[in-house]
């Protein structure tokens, strides 16, 4: 069983993973023996990064790159191959939101989410797959969401670009599985985060609404998104392909769901 999850020796690239689910995922990677690598644009982010990661006694390679630039990601994976090595899992994670509504939104903030979210996954994959294609072997794990099969107020660039994401994800599955690589996605649901604090208190109307429409009844942790990931990343996987692994404590299985109503 140890062996189905045993990730010693293999190289792992979690994008802009300083903090949250990146976090999350990171530690769980290395905690299970990658060598794991984080990119962010943020010095300060990468700093705190690695202070999470010694405090439960691991290392990791931080470096800074722009993931929407192929020039800039070239040169990152370029200093991750020369000093970890070459990647055998992706962890796209870097991401965005922007909530404004459509009539607001301007059209270069609809595009830098598009960029960050849904380009730069493919500039990324496009520069570490070359080397799984040689080794027969990889793992890709692109961070798509709920937002991914369904739309809410004021998200639509995240959405659309999660959306494209997902397919994007079939997409690659359909042209690099017969290599022997794994190319699946995850979407979190509502996930308990600093970003998230606000709307979580008690009283608080999105807080009501996802606790009352989730029905394990209660908001995820970074750690639950970590664990699918870490699934996504093993052996365990390996026939899992094209697929978007929902953590949402079942509120896509039963959207209209309200606790209590239901209940029996």
């Amino acid at each position: 069983m140890k062996e189905l999850f045993d990730l010693n020796g293999k190289v792992a690239l979690v994008t802009g993973g300083t903090h949250g689910i990146g976090l999350a995922v990171g530690i769980l990677l290395a905690k299970a023996g990658a060598r794991v690598c984080v990119n962010d644009l943020s010095h300060e982010k990468l700093k705190a990064c690695e202070d999470a990661f010694n405090r439960e006694g691991l290392g990791v390679f931080t470096l800074v790159f722009d993931v929407t630039d192929e020039n800039d990601v070239d040169k990152g994976i370029t200093e991750i191959e020369k000093n970890a090595g070459p990647v055998d899992i992706l962890v796209n994670n870097a991401g965005i939101i922007k909530r404004i509504p459509i009539l607001d939104m301007r059209i270069e903030d609809y595009k830098k989410v598009i960029d960050v979210d849904l380009v730069a996954p493919l500039i990324v994959s496009k520069r570490v797959v070359p080397e799984m294609i040689k080794k027969r072997s990889g793992k890709i794990i692109n961070m798509c969401s709920m937002m991914s099969v369904y739309g809410r107020n004021t998200v639509s660039a995240y959405a659309a670009s999660k959306g494209g994401l997902m397919l994007l994800t079939r997409n690659m599955t359909c042209e690099w599985a017969k290599y022997n690589i794994q190319i699946n996605g995850i979407g979190p649901g509502y996930i308990a985060t600093s970003q998230t604090a606000p709307i979580r208190e008690n009283g608080h109307p999105f807080n009501d609404l996802v606790m009352t429409r989730t029905p394990a009844g209660r908001w995820g942790e970074p750690e639950d998104v970590a664990n699918a990931a870490l699934f996504l990343a093993s052996k365990a996987s390996d026939f899992v392909n094209g697929h978007i692994l929902f953590v949402d404590g079942g509120i896509l299985a039963n959207f209209g769901y309200v606790k209590g109503e239901n209940d029996v």
